[in-house]
Order: structure tokens, then C-alpha cells, then sequence
């Protein structure tokens, strides 16, 4: 399976991106293939709502989204990645996902299997019903298959996300893709 994995945390080595490494490497440890997409240090621009795509056209914006466009549409899973921030996802992967809105119906008909990993500092018992809620309608409005996620509460440093659960519910889902 082809999988593209979309990080969208500022922070390389923040434990957002520690969960996508555990769940890459167990993804392809498994056998599939892995591709990431840094949503957070790529040229995308925020969609304009100017409609010039017609829903499933070319954007007029020239940024790298045409390459992250290719990359989704040729896979067969896609991963969701993000701390969370403000009980949301960080703006960088909402500015990627706002993009879709050139290649909606591409994505629907793919029947994509899909994942989530977040981490927050935070650690109460609501810290994830917004991102949830928001993951959920993402799901049911692109056709995907939700086949798991994984919620990393009380991860506000690498070092704290390193010694929880996390990591290791990460890979295991990677690992037991199937």
C-alpha cells in the first residue's frame, strides 16, 4: 500500500512528528510504502475561494501544491498529522486540507484509507473532541476509511511523548496496516 503521511507541525522534532517516525516505521516495516508530505515548511498558499479550479481543476496559485496534489491522488492512504493547537489542528495542515477543494472529487472516488496522529500538551479528558469532530466530518466528506488514530495527551515536549504510549500505539498502527 502507498501511503502518504501530510506532518503539519512548525517544529521538525516536536512529538507530532515523533508519532508519524514511529508510525512510518512500522508502516514500512510492514511493507508498504511511505511518502511525507511537511506541510508546515512547503510553499502552500491559503485557498483564495476564487473557484477557478471549478472544484476539480488546476489551482491558479503556482505553489507546491500541484506536487502534494500528485502525491494524494497516487496513494491509497493518507495520514493526518498535527499537535494541537487551540483544540484544532495547527493552521499549516488546515491551509494544505483547504486546498483539497481543487481536487475533492479525486479524492472521493480514491476511497482512500485514512489515519490520524495528534499530540497535545494538554491531557483532559475533552483536550481531542474538536480535532475529533473535525477529523470525522473530513472522513465522511472525502470518502475515506478511518482506520485508527492515535490521541497523545499529556505530549507537550519529545521528551514526555518519547516516554508515554504514544509512540508505540503509532507504530503498531503502521505495522498492522493491512
Amino acid at each position: 500500500m502507498k501511503i502518504v503521511v501530510l506532518e503539519g507541525s512548525p517544529n521538525k522534532n516536536g512529538s507530532s512528528n515523533l508519532l508519524a517516525g514511529a508510525f512510518i516505521r512500522g508502516a514500512q516495516e510492514a511493507g508498504h510504502t511511505v511518502e511525507v508530505i511537511d506541510a508546515a515548511h512547503s510553499k502552500i498558499h491559503p485557498c483564495t475561494g476564487c473557484i477557478h479550479c471549478g472544484y476539480e481543476g488546476p489551482c491558479v496559485q503556482k505553489d507546491d501544491m500541484e506536487i502534494v496534489r500528485t502525491q494524494i491522488l497516487g496513494a491509497d492512504m493518507v495520514v493526518f498529522v498535527t499537535p494541537l493547537y487551540y483544540y484544532g489542528m495547527s493552521a499549516q495542515l488546515k491551509t494544505l486540507i483547504d486546498r483539497f477543494c481543487a481536487f475533492n472529487s479525486s479524492i472521493q472516488s480514491r476511497h482512500m484509507k485514512s489515519a490520524i496522529l495528534a499530540a497535545a500538551w494538554n491531557s483532559d479528558s475533552w483536550t481531542f473532541e474538536a480535532l475529533e469532530a473535525h477529523y470525522q466530518t473530513l472522513v465522511r466528506y472525502l470518502n475515506l476509511r478511518d482506520v485508527g488514530a492515535v490521541w497523545g495527551k499529556g505530549c507537550g515536549t519529545p521528551s514526555m511523548t518519547r516516554r508515554s504510549k504514544y509512540p508505540q500505539q503509532a507504530y503498531e498502527l503502521g505495522r498492522d496496516l493491512k
